[in-house]
């Protein structure tokens, strides 16, 4: 079985934002990136998947050469090989269309994403992929088991679970619960080193949005304390002012 697993390249959650040229431009100086959180569990599950030479797994990045320390991680931890798409991620179509380009000319039998990045948080890449590829997608599972030639996958709907069962090829974009994250050991690590990384070009694609600017969020205001047996003015603060009610 041939997996796919897509990667980004994303802030850490404790780095300060900021943005230059207007705020037009996110500003890297000074950022720590990390792999995804929720592709590295896409990719701890697909390297369970093809442990004892059941698979293999291709890690597939859309970014610029700073994202390669990133890539040569997710090796470390258990990637077979690697392709970086050497072109800035503009959005999640250009995205999706320059992965798609690189399975429609591999023949993957299953490809997986995180349930989204942790920058943008869209949650589009997944869905994007099946209707460009013309296959089934399904998010955001929580299990994935392959067994006889097909998959089943579990996820949480309102008021309970739905259970899939998918026929190969196709993709799914991953929660926590599909597999724990796994740490990359000394000899991973190490191997890393030498697994192939291979950078390809883009393809075009047609520009479909743009970023205006960016905002961070509004301070937080000040804390109004109310009185613990003063259940009417609690009730007209939130009506009025949070509005929550």
């Amino acid at each position: 079985m041939k997996i796919l697993v897509c990667i980004s390249n994303v802030p850490d959650t404790t780095t300060k934002i900021t943005f230059t040229d207007n705020n037009t431009q996110f500003n890297t100086v000074g950022v720590q990136f990390i792999l995804n959180p929720y592709d590295e569990i896409a990719l701890a599950r697909a390297v369970e998947l093809a442990e004892g030479g059941k698979g293999t797994v291709t890690v597939i990045n859309v970014g610029e050469v700073n994202t390669e320390p990133t890539i040569r991680k997710a090796l470390a931890i258990g990637a077979d090989d690697a392709v970086r798409v050497n072109a800035k991620p503009h959005d999640a179509y250009f995205v999706a269309c320059q992965v798609a380009q690189y399975a429609k000319e591999n023949a993957f039998d299953l490809i997986l994403t995180g349930r989204e990045s942790i920058d943008y948080n869209g949650s589009k890449v997944a869905g994007m992929l099946g209707e460009l590829l013309d296959i089934p997608s399904v998010s955001i599972i929580k299990k994935l088991d392959v067994e006889a030639g097909s998959a089943t996958v579990e996820r949480e709907i309102e008021g309970g679970k739905e259970v899939l069962t998918l026929p190969f090829p196709f993709v799914a974009g991953t929660a926590e619960g599909v597999a724990e994250w796994k740490i990359p050991n000394m000899r991973g690590i190490m191997s890393a080193r030498s697994k192939p990384l291979k950078v390809i070009e883009p393809v075009e694609v047609k520009t479909l949005s743009e970023i205006i600017s960016y905002e961070t969020p509004a301070p937080r205001g000040q804390v109004k304390l109310v009185a613990a047996d003063d259940t009417a003015k609690l009730v007209d603060l939130l009506h009025s002012e949070a509005r929550v009610i």
